[in-house]
């Protein structure tokens, strides 16, 4: 065993290098949080944004809602048997409009990069968007955008007219809006629960060739920049999601036909639309 002694310390210097601070400091990061809320609380958009989310909370409760999330199986859902229920597409979803009349309810985009990657899209579309504020630059405000105020504490927003929580996936921040908007039961279709490029969690990578980890070849092209998933912080999430449902007495449940997301109850989409209250 080496002596301790010869180990390098890590001066402030070393942490410089690895621009990671010295110290833990409490008192910076809550004066982060808090100039980061003062910044949204002041923005006029954000009190359109805010009275938007006031009137849609519980708009529509008792019924159910399908989130599209953006694995490969999303290409062996029936698109056509989803119109009669409220659908939350996500991020790039508009990439699969070209192979069906299919167009989902609303649609959730919370990262930049994917939001910057789509605004030609976003900026033209009638759907109803829910865009991070800190994007907000890339989407032309108008009465069918609405900004959330993203937060780093980790929790469930029952109430997302105040702040959500990102959870490392744009699947969480549609299951805080669902339950916001006061769905009884809420399910996930595409949710693939693995990638195919590999690499350490949250790195921005360029995209080299199609894109086999998305429901389209097209979702990440060549040249464009994304994050890799964070899968543990993704399931922490998903988890506390579905225990929110649970003491809520509503329900949250995974109808992906393939995938290796366990943890929330599995269900067929065909019984899940057949015991669907509209």
């Amino acid at each position: 065993m080496s002596d301790p002694r010869n180990r390098p310390s890590m001066t402030d210097n070393t942490h410089a290098a690895y621009g990671v601070p010295p110290t833990i400091n409490p008192y910076r990061t809550g004066w982060a949080l808090i100039l980061k809320r003062l910044v949204w609380d002041l923005h006029p958009s954000a009190w359109v944004s805010r009275s938007r989310l006031r009137a849609i909370i519980d708009s529509h409760k008792g019924q159910s809602a399908i989130i599209l999330c953006n694995g490969p199986s999303l290409n062996s859902v029936d698109l056509d048997s989803l119109h009669e229920i409220f659908t939350f597409g996500l991020n790039k979803i508009n990439l699969l409009f070209d192979r069906s009349a299919f167009r989902p309810s609303a649609i959730v985009s919370t990262n930049k990069l994917a939001i910057q990657q789509n605004a030609e899209f976003f900026n033209a579309t009638d759907i109803p968007l829910f865009i991070d504020f800190a994007a907000r630059r890339f989407v032309k405000a108008r009465s069918s955008v609405t900004l959330l105020h993203s937060s780093a504490i980790p929790k469930f927003a029952r109430d997302c007219s105040v702040s959500i929580c990102l959870g490392h996936t744009v699947t969480f921040v549609a299951m805080q809006l669902a339950f916001h908007m006061g769905f009884q039961r809420v399910a996930l279709v595409g949710c693939d629960h693995t990638f195919a490029v590999k690499g350490p969690a949250n790195t921005t990578v360029i995209a080299r060739g199609p894109d086999r980890s998305h429901f389209d070849p097209r979702y990440f092209s060549p040249g464009q920049a994304w994050q890799l998933p964070d899968l543990t912080a993704s399931e922490y999430f998903y988890a506390l999601a579905a225990e929110q449902y649970r003491l809520a007495g509503r329900t949250l449940v995974n109808c992906t036909s393939r995938g290796r997301l366990e943890l929330l109850e599995k269900c067929s989409l065909d019984q899940f639309l057949r015991t669907a209250t509209l």
